[in-house]
């Protein structure tokens, strides 16, 4: 009730005063049930005076968002208040006059889009928008609102990740979480607890610009010549991977030095660019993709059980509890990606332990002989047992409350500064 004051006092405030008088509060009013009224006819297509199931799908089918009979109903009956199953002139004003979901847009977003939360292990499956927001620059700005949000979050949680990465490598060896994190520091100081940061907030940019463009160009071609049409969920998973795929390929360089600056030793490079060098001298181009199988993989069990389970559980929650509005909240949105990017990280989390062994085998930095894929999976298991295949999963799960947190916090500020409507 308070945002929502707050919301009505900014867009009525025509003075700028700070304060809502009579004569701004009736202007508002009048304002915004003229808007409201012509929504009104433009979504009632048969003109008979009220909307429909059917208007509502073709309404949102136009704004390139394809929703069930069962999911459009649901949201007419948040608006229904006389059980008709249709929405007259009366029930719709009543419902948004004080409403910050102003039109039609806004409800579909919340069906539509997914957050932007940066964990680390960035969402492999894109959002999907309509054309009309292509063509606005929305697209440019909420990628660029959510490489801040990743890069602040990365930051701020890099000594769990560098963590991670130690045990991942050396927890084979007896080292715990505390004795690691005391290592690291008695080893370089508190400053080498962000090792490795530098590129792996570098790389947030180009991964996601090639992401979202291989991921339009993949939609298109599965689309085919349903043009607006929205992917379904399996669809999404499909092309979602694939342009995951893509984006790994071409950065992927950037994660083997990611890898080796995280476990260096103090002094052991001047920086990003003297470690390119030296894995180039001494062990050629294809120590550049060190672990490119396994990490490519990961892709699929994370992308489709993030995606999966992010769906299930939104759409569960509007299902059973949404009868009142059809925003499930940002709470609720925080904690289906929370625990689908974690349902996803699990399923993953073995390949990813793989393939940052063979990123770190490569330099040799244990001594240890250069195993593939599979020679370092029977070497897990053979030595340190099934667990060992989750060496290092306990900082990684101890970074995404305050990851999650931090990014959407930057994100959405973000998006206020660029002009992306929340």
């Amino acid at each position: 009730f308070h945002s929502l004051c707050i919301w009505i006092v900014r867009v009525s405030d025509t003075n700028h005063d700070g304060q809502l008088d009579f004569k701004e509060f009736t202007q508002y009013l009048r304002t915004h049930e003229k808007e409201l009224r012509l929504m009104f006819h433009s979504l009632d297509r048969n003109n008979d005076g009220h909307i429909d199931v059917a208007e509502i799908q073709l309404s949102l089918h136009s704004l390139g968002v394809n929703v069930s009979t069962e999911q459009a109903s649901r949201i007419l009956q948040s608006i229904d208040r006389d059980g008709t199953m249709t929405i007259d002139w009366s029930e719709w004003r009543d419902h948004f006059l004080f409403n910050p979901l102003h039109n039609m847009e806004d409800i579909a977003h919340y069906w539509k889009h997914s957050l932007m939360l940066d964990i680390g292990e960035q969402l492999t499956v894109p959002d999907e928008f309509s054309e009309k927001e292509r063509r606005s620059g929305v697209v440019w700005r909420q990628l660029v609102a959510g490489a801040m949000a990743g890069a602040v979050s990365r930051t701020g949680t890099a000594p769990l990740d560098r963590l991670k990465v130690f045990l991942q490598v050396h927890g084979s060896n007896g080292v715990s979480l505390l004795g690691g994190l005391r290592g690291m520091v008695q080893e370089g100081g508190l400053r080498s607890l962000w090792r490795g940061n530098g590129i792996n907030v570098l790389k947030i940019a180009p991964e996601s610009a090639i992401k979202f463009m291989a991921y339009e160009q993949i939609k298109w071609l599965i689309r085919g010549s349903k043009e607006g049409a929205s992917l379904r969920v399996q669809e999404r998973f499909i092309a979602g991977s694939l342009a995951g795929a893509t984006a790994q390929t071409i950065i992927y360089p950037m994660e083997v030095l990611k890898t080796r600056l995280t476990l260096r030793k103090t002094g052991q490079y001047s920086g990003m660019a003297d470690c390119a060098k030296q894995i180039l001298r001494k062990e050629g181009l294809r120590a550049f993709y060190k672990g490119y199988v396994p990490n490519t993989l990961g892709i699929i069990p994370y992308a489709g059980i993030d995606l999966a389970v992010y769906e299930t559980l939104k759409n569960a929650w509007l299902q059973r509890y949404c009868m009142g509005s059809a925003d499930p909240g940002v709470l609720v949105l925080l904690g289906c990606g929370t625990v689908s990017s974690t349902c996803g990280q699990l399923a993953s989390y073995p390949l990813a332990l793989i393939r940052t062994r063979m990123q770190a085998q490569a330099s040799a930095l244990d001594g240890a002989p250069q195993l593939s894929m599979v020679g370092q999976f029977k070497h897990i298991v053979s030595h340190e047992g099934v667990p060992g295949l989750y060496r290092g999963i306990a900082p990684n799960f101890l970074k995404v409350i305050p990851a999650v947190s931090i990014s959407y916090v930057v994100y959405e500020h973000m998006k206020k500064a660029l002009g992306v409507g929340s």
